[in-house]
This record gives structure tokens, C-alpha cells and sequence, in this order.
């Protein structure tokens, strides 16, 4: 606009000139071109002092001022740090100062910095944003959201809304809900609405009180329309297509008790989104010359009577002494006063050492007082269990009631209870065994070291060889304990393998009637078509012997034992009542002999380590112990049922397998098994360098002694972290490794990752009391290495290290 009006007045000098005398033509000319010059200089430096402003961009957007006044959200448009307006809303944040910057509005405070610098971009990008500010740090504190909207080139619209009600107070809106949805419900008039298939989804309170329908159980897919309005009328609930009518009809309304309620309806169908009708909403006031009043009837003594005893919870009314005056159904299951009516008083259904607690309690109730919290009492009854009692005082002394009894069953609560509690016992006891197994693998390796040692040293014509002998023979006796403490810790080394039940166990079965003698009779009934199982067979084996000897022992003068198999597919897994046994297809195991059977006090300890019920030298104790860890390893479940004169019975349920590819990688393909079966090398002796990682000084003396009689040159190490220093300052090259796997500080599993970093191709030899599957997942996926459990002779540790280093 400024140019042009230039270019206007510069036209019209110049038209006026040639209507000049030329005599003045040259004053005129002179007096315009100082004008121009004067109007320059001052242009130029008003622009310099910013009075005015030129520039090439859009002007900012008009933004409407007074409809932003009126708006309660406080609203300021910016340029280049410049107020050019401010409504009422945003100079009352100032308190009568003059407004300034929301910068400066949220100036030290904390938690404004970055929001306010992610706004700032937003400008200098031209964009949109929103951010929310905190007031000031506290839970007492403000919260504003801030938003900002480009105006123009440089300009912006900043709006500062308080938003701490919508968001620290919304369970308000909830509560507000709930109160309309009881307001609707106990209006004076009724209310239900239908779906378009004329199912009832909702009816007030009200309504359900005049039709004489519960309450409670009126809901989605409990009455019809057709079962609350006489036939004559139900035709208007349905309209044709296309008709979405809101109309008023008066008709009867059915009560429950078959008898009829004239009503008026105003019925509203609301339209969906094609336009069809859908669900519908019906106001119902009684069409009656007189006030309405609904009032609840009262209960006559059999609606009572009925509702009483087909209540779940137990109830009785009792007197002072603690005799039954008044019980439901629900207290005669539970007490099983049925069995023995004679017995009525309380006392006679609990233990005696209970029956004090719950006197006082009765007498406190008897006083008028409420008892603070319910009693726990074992219930006396044919199957014995327990219940939670709650004593509050009769309202009445109808009959002599001076208390009245609330109990619910809680036998099966407190069965998973104790489940829950042995399953924590027996796994502590575990961890208990496998440390104190693996720690005795280390003294037995050590015996089994110098035993050999001294073997290797005597001929069996030396006078010692024989002690010696001996000596390793009861390591090895005690090597079998170990073994069995792993089994119970689930920490034993298995060979796991698909297994076909129906064969292998046809197989143990001649085993199993020799051990059971001529006395005990074995019947053995196979499932049809059982599926597969992933167990290691000798151990599985074991297991059964063990059964087998318990129940030979348990049946001294003859007797039988049954063994069956049967699958047993997912949907019956819930109906077992196994605590921690997960949904799935299983294949069952069940041993049962006619024995002695054993009482509760024994069967709970049965399968504790070192608990045996035989004479003293008869049993170790680690029979069942093992077989419970060993079935435990194979992922499957032992129960065992029993009772005094009705023999027992085992239960042995192992997952069902499906056979996949990672199936092979589990396969163990070295370690001890590959080492057992290997063809060992005619000559032992090598040579090449060996670092021989193991925390047990005479372990790793009697091992280092042994490989360095073979030619190798063996480099110890007490612990990982000296491992690696002994690799990272030796001038020759390393072999092999062969490591501990539980030690101090660094174990094997973190030793073979820092030995990976510097030499990706070493050869390593784990050494363990544990099973390779209890440390395997802490390796990285694929790694190799050879397993060989302790304990283990010299002979076998110089096979591995030769078949390792040699292949």
C-alpha cells in the first residue's frame, strides 16, 4: 500500500509540472525533489528506530479481540516478545501488574522449563503445541495447559486453560454416574429398555418391585417384553421398517404372580445408524385415580423359610449353653448334624481346645457385645475340615436364642493351604540338599582322586590295595546318596529322550516282579495308544523300583500290586485337584498295592529327604525323596493317596510330549554320556596347555597332578577372575579350559563369556555337582563345550581331556 501511494503522488508531481510556467519549472522541480528527499531521510530512520516496519511476508491473521475477551481461558498474542493483546482472563494472572510473556508468567518455576521451551520451538516452526505446567512443585499445585497457534510470520496466539479439576478429580464424574444410575433405579415411576429383539437390558427398581421380579436377577438375557406386556399390545413394540416412532400406550403389564397392572407407556425407540430401529427405552407410570404408593411387603414365614435355607452361608441360633435351636441347611452339611442328632450342642462339633474361644465368644454375644473378628475352629464332622465362625448377638430371645452362629466352609482353603505351605517346605529342603550334595561332591572328588592316585601307584599284590580299594568302593556308596540328594533337588544330570511307555515299562516289568519276591503278585494293565513322554528312562526306572520296594515292605505277609498307564487329556487335569498342575495333556503312571497304607501324619513327610518309617539300617530315607525330584526334573506331578488297612496308591502324571526341532539340541551330545560311550584312546598321554580353573585346593591338586602325569602342562587357577589373568599374561597358548562351574565371584558360565572375547575358539570342559541343565541357560545359545559330572575318576578326566583335545 505504501508504494503505491508513492507511485500515485509521483504521477501526479509530475502531470502538475507541465502545467507550470517555465520560468518556474526549475524551483518547482528542486522544492519537489527535497520533499522526496526529506520524506526518505524520515522514512528511513523511523524504520531504524522501529516506528515503522517494512517487510515482503503476509501480514499476521486478524485475530477477533473481542470475542477473545469474553473467553474465560487466558488468551495473549505474541510477536517477537510483544504483547499486542491480552484478554481480561490473562491480566488477572498478574494481579493488576502489567501483563508480560507467559515466559515470564512461569519464570522460576522448575517444572515449566522444558514444556516452555518445546512451546518456544513450536513458534519458531510455525506449529501447533500443547503442553501442561505445573503451578509450582506439591500436590497442592495448579495444573495449566498451555497451548500455541502461529498468527502470521512472527506472531502467535498463547491460551493458558487450569485443567487441575478434569484431571486430579475424576472419580467425581464416576460418582455423579452412580448416583443417576440410583436416582433411575428407585424413581417413583418405573423403567426398562429393550433391545430391537425385545430382550429386557435394564428395569429399575422400581418397576421390578411392582411386577414382583428380584431385583438383582433382572438383567441381559433374563426377561422378554412378551413376558412383562399382555400379547394384545406387544405388536407396538415392533414397529415396521423404517418407522422410529416416540408414542404413549396405555395397556396391562403382567406381574409375576399372573395378575395385571394397568400402566401407561411412554415408549422412545432410538434409530441407528442405517436408520433401522434399535434398542428402546419405555417410562411406565400406573394408571390409577389414587397416589401410587409402593411399599415392600413383608415375607410371609415360607418365602422366609425357603430363602433361609437355601442360603450358602451357615446359620444358627444358639443359647447360652451353645445349644442348636435353629439351623439351616447350609449348617447341617457343614457340622453334619444329620449324622448324629443326639449331638446338639456346638461344642461337640470342634476340638475342645477351641471350644473356650468360642464359649466367650458366645457369652459376649449373650451381653449384647459383636465380636471383633471371626473364629477359625476345625469342624468335627464325618470328613472332618474346617470353618470360619462369626458370632453377633439374636436380635430376639425367641426360644431362649441368645447369639446367632455365621460360618462359611473353608476346608478347601485351607487344603491349598497347606498345599501351598509343603510345596514351600519341600522346596527349601531342596535347596538345602542340593547345596549340601553339592559341596560333598567336592570331598568325594577329592577321594576319588587319591584313591586312584594310590591305585595307579600299587599293584593288587601290595597288602594296601585292597584298603584302597575299599575305600573308593564306599565313595562310590556315598557318590550314590549324592546322587539321589540331586535327584530330590531336581538338580541330578539326566539323558532325556522321547519315550514309548507301553515298551520300556513292559520292559521294567520283570525287573519289578523280582523285586517284589514270590509273595507280592504284580498285574500290570497298559493304556491304549499312550502318548509320548520326555523322561530319561534308567532314572524313570528307578523310580518305580523304589515304588515297588515301599510297597513290598508295606505288605510283609503278601499281597498285590497294580500298575497302570492312562492318558489323561487337558479337560480333566482341572477335575484332579493337583495344586500347581498346569492345564495339558498328560500320561499317568498309577502304582497301588494292598498294604498297611499310612496315616495323614505319616503321608505328609513321605516325601521329605532322610524320613523313612523302616528300622534303623533298613532305609536311607531318600527312596521317595529322589523319585519326587526325579518326576519333579521331568516336569510332571506325584500325588499319593492312602489310609490305614486300604493300601496306597501313587499317581505319577508326565507331560505329554510333542516331538519338535529344538528336541535335538536337548539331546546331550557330550558330557558325561559322551564321554561314558566313547572308545577310549589306547594311549592317555598328550601333550599342549591346560587351565585348570577350580575353587577346592585338593580337587584341583589331585586333578592338576594327574594331567601333568600324562606330559600336559597344567596352569591353575583358584578362581574365574585369576583365570583371566593367567590368560591375559601367558606367552604360551591355551588348549584347554577346565572349569568349576559354581565358584566365588565369577562363575564357569561368566568365565567362558570373558574367554570367548579374547580366544572364540577355545576348547572348554565344564566340571560340576550339578546337572549341565542347571547352568545351560545362563550360556548363550549354540555354545560348545564338554559336560563331566563330579565326582569322576582320573581315568575318566584324562579320556575327556584326550577326546577333546584330540577328538
Amino acid at each position: 500500500m505504501p508504494v503505491l501511494l508513492l507511485v500515485v503522488v509521483l504521477v501526479g508531481a509530475l502531470i502538475g509540472l507541465r502545467f507550470l510556467d517555465p520560468a518556474h519549472l526549475p524551483v518547482a522541480v528542486m522544492a519537489l525533489v527535497g520533499l522526496f528527499a526529506a520524506g526518505g531521510v524520515f522514512f528511513l530512520l523511523a524504520t531504524v528506530g522501529g516506528f515503522l516496519r517494512v517487510s515482503s511476508e503476509a501480514e499476521p491473521e486478524a485475530l477477533p479481540y473481542p470475542i477473545a475477551d469474553v473467553l474465560d481461558d487466558a488468551c495473549v498474542v505474541v510477536e517477537d516478545e510483544r504483547i499486542l493483546h491480552a484478554n481480561p482472563a490473562y491480566q488477572k494472572l498478574f494481579l493488576g501488574a502489567p501483563p508480560q510473556t507467559v515466559t515470564r508468567l512461569f519464570e522460576g518455576n522448575p517444572n515449566a522449563a522444558e514444556a516452555l521451551y518445546r512451546l518456544a520451538q513450536a513458534v519458531t516452526e510455525r506449529r501447533q503445541a500443547a503442553e501442561d505446567i505445573l503451578s509450582m512443585p506439591g500436590a497442592d499445585a495448579t495444573r495449566y495447559r498451555v497451548s500455541v497457534k502461529p498468527l502470521g510470520p512472527r506472531a502467535a496466539l498463547w491460551i493458558i486453560r487450569e485443567v487441575s479439576g478434569a484431571r486430579e478429580h475424576p472419580e467425581h464424574t464416576f460418582h455423579e454416574v452412580q448416583h443417576a444410575v440410583d436416582y433411575l433405579d428407585h424413581a417413583p415411576g418405573g423403567f426398562f429398555a429393550m433391545q430391537a429383539s425385545g430382550s429386557i437390558v435394564h428395569m429399575n427398581a422400581t418397576l421390578a418391585d411392582w411386577l414382583g421380579y428380584d431385583f438383582a436377577k433382572v438383567g441381559p438375557g433374563g426377561l422378554d417384553v412378551r413376558d412383562v406386556v399382555v400379547e394384545s399390545a406387544v405388536a407396538q413394540f415392533f414397529p415396521a421398517s423404517g418407522q422410529v416412532p416416540a408414542c404413549s400406550i396405555d395397556t396391562d403389564l403382567k406381574q409375576r404372580n399372573g395378575t395385571l397392572m394397568s400402566v401407561r407407556l411412554y415408549h422412545r425407540i432410538v434409530a441407528r445408524a442405517d436408520g433401522a430401529p434399535g434398542a428402546s427405552r419405555i417410562l411406565v407410570v400406573p394408571r390409577a385415580v389414587e397416589p401410587v404408593v409402593v411399599a415392600t411387603p413383608m415375607m410371609d414365614e415360607e418365602s422366609f423359610a425357603g430363602f433361609f435355607n437355601t442360603m450358602p452361608i451357615a446359620i444358627a441360633t444358639v443359647t447360652a449353653s451353645g445349644e442348636f435351636l435353629w439351623t439351616n441347611s447350609a449348617f447341617t452339611q457343614l457340622f453334619d448334624t444329620q449324622a448324629k442328632p443326639e449331638r446338639r450342642h456346638i461344642g461337640q462339633w470342634i476340638a475342645p481346645e477351641q471350644r473356650v474361644a468360642l464359649d466367650g465368644e458366645i457369652a459376649q454375644a449373650a451381653a449384647g457385645h459383636v465380636g471383633n473378628a471371626p473364629l477359625e475352629l476345625g469342624v468335627a464332622s464325618a470328613e472332618g475340615g474346617s470353618a470360619r465362625v462369626w458370632v453377633r448377638p439374636a436380635t430376639t430371645a425367641s426360644g431362649g436364642a441368645v447369639a446367632i452362629l455365621y460360618a462359611i466352609d473353608t476346608t478347601e482353603f485351607r487344603q491349598v493351604e497347606e498345599q501351598l505351605a509343603q510345596a514351600q517346605k519341600m522346596n527349601a529342603i531342596g535347596q538345602l540338599a542340593g547345596g549340601v550334595a553339592h559341596d560333598f561332591n567336592n570331598v568325594l572328588q577329592a577321594i576319588f582322586g587319591y584313591c586312584d592316585l594310590l591305585l595307579s601307584n600299587h599293584r593288587p599284590t601290595d597288602p594296601a590295595f585292597p584298603d584302597i580299594l575299599q575305600i573308593k568302593q564306599n565313595a562310590n556308596r556315598a557318590a550314590s546318596l549324592v546322587r539321589q540328594l540331586l535327584a530330590f533337588s531336581r538338580r541330578q544330570t539326566l539323558l532325556l529322550e522321547a519315550l514309548d511307555l507301553s515298551d520300556r515299562l513292559t520292559e521294567t516289568g520283570e525287573t519289578l516282579t523280582r523285586v517284589l519276591g514270590e509273595r507280592v503278585a504284580f498285574d500290570f494293565r497298559h493304556g491304549r495308544d499312550l502318548w509320548p513322554v520326555w523322561a530319561d528312562f534308567h532314572q524313570l526306572e528307578q523310580v518305580m523300583i523304589n515304588l515297588a520296594i515301599n510297597a513290598r515292605d508295606a505288605m510283609p505277609d503278601g499281597g498285590k500290586l497294580t500298575m497302570r498307564t492312562e492318558n489323561i487329556p487337558a479337560d480333566e487335569v482341572a477335575a484332579l485337584g493337583i495344586a500347581g498342575m498346569p492345564n495339558g495333556d498328560y500320561v499317568l503312571i498309577e502304582t497301588t498295592d494292598t498294604g498297611t497304607g499310612m496315616p495323614p501324619e505319616i503321608l505328609r513327610k513321605i516325601f521329605e529327604p532322610f524320613f523313612t518309617t523302616k528300622d534303623m539300617g533298613k532305609g536311607t530315607g531318600l527312596g521317595l525323596s529322589s523319585a519326587f525330584g526325579t518326576i519333579k526334573q521331568f516336569g510332571g506331578f506325584i500325588d499319593v493317596r492312602s489310609a490305614p488297612g486300604e493300601g496306597t496308591t501313587f499317581y505319577i502324571y508326565l507331560p505329554r510330549h510333542i516331538a519338535r526341532e529344538a528336541d535335538k539340541k536337548a539331546e546331550p551330545s557330550h558330557g558325561a554320556a559322551a564321554t561314558a560311550t566313547a572308545m577310549p584312546a589306547p594311549d592317555m598321554t598328550g601333550q599342549g596347555v591346560i587351565l585348570l580353573v577350580e575353587d577346592e585346593d585338593p580337587v584341583r591338586a589331585v586333578s592338576a597332578r594327574a594331567l601333568t602325569a600324562r606330559g600336559y602342562t597344567v596352569l591353575e587357577a583358584a578362581s574365574g577372575v585369576e583365570a583371566l589373568q593367567i590368560v591375559s599374561e601367558s606367552t604360551q597358548p591355551i588348549d584347554l579350559v577346565i572349569s568349576d562351574v559354581m565358584m566365588p565371584d565369577m562363575n564357569g558360565p561368566v568365565l567362558l563369556r570373558e574367554l570367548r572375547k579374547r580366544h572364540a575358539d577355545l576348547k572348554v570342559i565344564f566340571v560340576s555337582g550339578y546337572a549341565e541343565e542347571a547352568f545351560r541357560n545362563d550360556l548363550p545359545e549354540g555354545e560348545n563345550f564338554t559336560f563331566l559330572p563330579k565326582p569322576f575318576g582320573l581315568k575318566q578326566l584324562v579320556e575327556t581331556v584326550k577326546q577333546v583335545m584330540w577328538g
